[in-house]
């Protein structure tokens, strides 16, 4: 549920800020523009909900890794909602843990998944990841990480930093519903 909202409050910020691109746009513009109360509520609950579901999994021996880590990136997304783009340096490593820590989780969580989720599992945890350091790396050489403005790089291969962060950004979210899923369901077994 927390993936599941957060996925259709960013369509909705992202159609409801004239101008803005998915390509040329970071994620994080939507927490600053007219879109602002939408997107940054919607991600302070995906952390909420993400933080609710790590406390009732707490008594799980099987998970303590896998939940450490999603208290980790739940914290982090919280974070995100509360230091919006205006705030750059809190910003940029709350939202970077947020997205190693959801790439860790989707990786570590195979040790619980039966075997073909657990290989989906790694392969998203690993998109994310590859992603991430393709972002990071095109931050750094375009001069966008000592700016609030976006600036197109080769490392985002032709998706511009928009298009980038959001290959770090779906596979995390695909993850986080399967996961939620597949815990609901063996929960009620």
């Amino acid at each position: 549920m927390a993936a599941i909202q957060f996925t259709l409050c960013l369509i909705i910020a992202e159609a409801t800020y004239p101008g803005y691109s998915i390509s040329a746009n970071y994620i994080s513009d939507l927490g600053v523009g007219p879109s602002a109360i939408i997107f940054n509520v919607s991600v302070f609950i995906l952390g909420l909900l993400v933080l609710a579901g790590t406390i009732l999994q707490r008594h799980k021996p099987n998970i303590k890794t896998l939940n450490t880590l999603l208290l980790l990136m739940a914290i982090s997304a919280m974070g995100v909602g509360i230091f919006t783009k205006n705030y750059p340096l809190p910003h940029g490593a709350i939202s970077s843990a947020a997205f190693f820590f959801a790439a860790l989780s989707s990786i570590t969580s195979h040790k619980i998944l039966p075997k073909n989720l657990s290989k989906i599992s790694i392969m998203l945890g690993a998109m994310t990841l590859t992603a991430l350091t393709f972002f990071s790396a095109g931050m750094l050489t375009s001069g966008s990480l000592t700016s609030t403005t976006a600036h197109d790089s080769a490392f985002y291969i032709g998706l511009g930093p928009g298009g980038m962060e959001r290959m770090i950004v779906y596979p995390a979210l695909s993850w986080l519903t399967a996961i939620g899923a597949y815990l609901t369901i063996k929960q009620e077994t």
